[in-house]
């Protein structure tokens, strides 16, 4: 992650030996070359891992790992109750460049699909001029009496507070489907609580930003876009196995929804020839890099990270600890020991 090196040589001068690894495909390491260069590792730093779980097997094969510190916000790609049990403790790095990011490109997404920017690009750019069928969505409640439209958000967490903090002035109805916050931060980014169902029928617009886990893999499916309203369109910003996609390309083949924007897919980069990757106008879709900025998505993690390795190597308990449950263990087993 880091292309200047300033850090592994900051590491280096605290006596540390660092091991680089090399991108697949520049979307990261894989679990096996990750196992192949982390022999006898007591730190591994890195982004996401996406061929596989840093599982148990994996877990014990590291027997002097103390963290997994990772750059990146998403930790789905860890087995957080086996590190936990074998008192490994799991960091992340939640910078606002991250998910700030992440929210400004949804706000993209979402103006791109309702305003129909690209289509209206394509048809002067084919010779044409003004026609009805190039007509966007105002998004707004108007003096007139125009209500305005209902932005769904799923997940009210970084990100998602952000959305709905982004979309204040525009004036829209906000409704919010998150069981892990109080009522208190719903009111606070001008959003009204409910069930996902709830959600789902009354939105214009879903747009998603929970983690993925176990309770959230597969949480929108056939069942769940049937309940969207027609006409509506749906982000996934998030993980795209929050997401059923062959359920979403059937709804937007079918015309039940008008549209979709993706920056994260099941399969990543997806198949030559993938059905997503067939449906024109109907379907916005990004390299999973919707936070990529100039200033850099991961360049503020990167002391983050650097510091929780550090930390762990001198028997201390570094902050943003994603497994805090296995901080007991942790102490007993490396606490107070310092390696430099």
């Amino acid at each position: 992650m880091d292309e200047s090196g300033e850090s592994h040589r900051f590491l280096r001068a605290e006596g540390c030996e660092v091991i680089i690894g090399e991108l697949t495909r520049g979307i990261g390491m894989t679990r096996e070359a990750l196992m192949g260069i982390g022999s006898g590792a007591d730190v591994l730093m890195g982004a996401t891992i996406r061929d596989g779980l840093l599982d148990r097997d994996f877990f014990e094969k590291f027997p002097d790992l103390r963290v997994v510190s990772k750059y990146t916000i998403g930790i789905e790609d860890v087995d957080l109750e086996v590190a936990t049990d074998l008192g490994v403790i799991i960091t992340h790095c939640p910078t606002e460049a991250n998910w700030g990011g992440v929210a400004e490109g949804t706000l993209g997404f979402i103006l791109a699909l309702l305003k129909r920017l690209r289509e209206r690009d394509a048809h002067v750019k084919k010779g044409g001029w003004r026609s009805p069928d190039l007509r966007g969505i105002y998004l707004g409640r108007r003096g007139d009496g125009y209500t305005g439209i209902t932005v769904g958000i799923v997940g009210l967490g970084r990100v998602g507070s952000r959305v709905a903090d982004l979309l204040a002035p525009w004036r829209v109805r906000i409704l919010a489907c998150d069981p892990y916050i109080d009522h208190a931060t719903f009111v606070r980014h001008d959003s009204v609580g409910v069930d996902l169902p709830t959600l789902l029928r009354e939105s214009d617009v879903v747009t998603l930003h929970c983690s993925l886990n176990m309770q959230t893999r597969g949480l929108i499916g056939k069942e769940e876009l049937a309940l969207m309203k027609p006409g509506a369109v749906l982000v996934n910003t998030a993980r795209g196995a929050i997401l059923d996609l062959n359920a979403l390309c059937d709804a937007l083949e079918e015309n039940r929804l008008i549209g979709a924007a993706l920056d994260v897919l099941p399969e990543e980069p997806p198949e030559k020839g993938a059905r997503v990757c067939s449906l024109g106008d109907k379907v916005i879709l990004s390299p999973h890099m919707i936070s990529a900025n100039g200033a850099g998505t991961l360049a503020a993690a990167i002391p983050w990270a650097t510091e929780a390795t550090l930390t762990a190597l001198k028997g201390n308990v570094p902050n943003h600890v994603c497994n805090v449950d296995a901080v007991p263990k942790w102490k007993k087993r490396f606490g107070g020991k310092a390696l430099i």
